[in-house]
């Protein structure tokens, strides 16, 4: 008697971001999909709602007024992290580059601050984006959560995620560890 055939575990197919850009050249992926590479995994984003556009409207403008030059700001622009990671946070100030990036998105040793804007993102802002950033080294991340109506400051990056988390609250304010002169008012950040 024959045993059973047990069938294999199906395999993932994790892409390279050469991949995926050469999928929005061939136009599987068009340039106003609303994807990310996380992991090789080309994930869907979440539709952006009123709430979270107008937090990422609040928060560049409050940016824009702080720090005039003193960095770039990008605001919902892809960053590399490597290979297989290229998210696109909705806020990143970056040292100022000859090339103006123009030869290649933003990379870790570029970021000074990465900033995701939650709604309905939070869990995933706060686990799997927290733990890439952490991962890559970014030493500053913040979660502006509209919905708990709390900044989340992450620092300290370790390969297990960060080791410094902060709730910052109306009436507190945060300054940048690159800007540490600089104080935002989470009030001004949430609106």
């Amino acid at each position: 008697m024959r045993e059973p055939t047990i069938a294999a575990e199906p395999t993932r197919h994790r892409f390279t971001v050469d991949e995926y850009y050469r999928m929005a050249d061939a136009g599987i992926l068009h340039e106003d999909s609303r994807v990310e590479l996380i992991d090789g995994e080309i994930l869907d984003r979440s539709p952006i709602g009123p709430r979270h556009a107008r937090g990422v409207r609040r928060l560049s403008n409050v940016i824009f007024r702080a720090l005039d030059d003193a960095a770039v700001i990008s605001v919902q622009n892809p960053i590399r992290i490597d290979e297989q990671n290229e998210p696109e946070p909705d806020l990143v100030l970056a040292r100022h580059r000859e090339d103006e990036y123009g030869d290649g998105h933003p990379t870790p040793e570029d970021i000074l601050l990465v900033v995701e804007v939650a709604d309905s993102s939070s869990a995933y802002d706060r686990q799997t984006k927290a733990l890439l950033y952490a991962r890559a080294g970014i030493a500053d991340y913040w979660i502006a959560d509209v919905g708990r109506d709390h900044v989340l400051m992450l620092r300290d990056p370790t390969e297990s995620g960060y080791a410094t988390t902060r709730i910052l609250r109306r009436g507190e304010a945060v300054s940048p560890l690159a800007f540490p002169n600089l104080s935002l008012s989470i009030d001004e950040i949430l609106g």
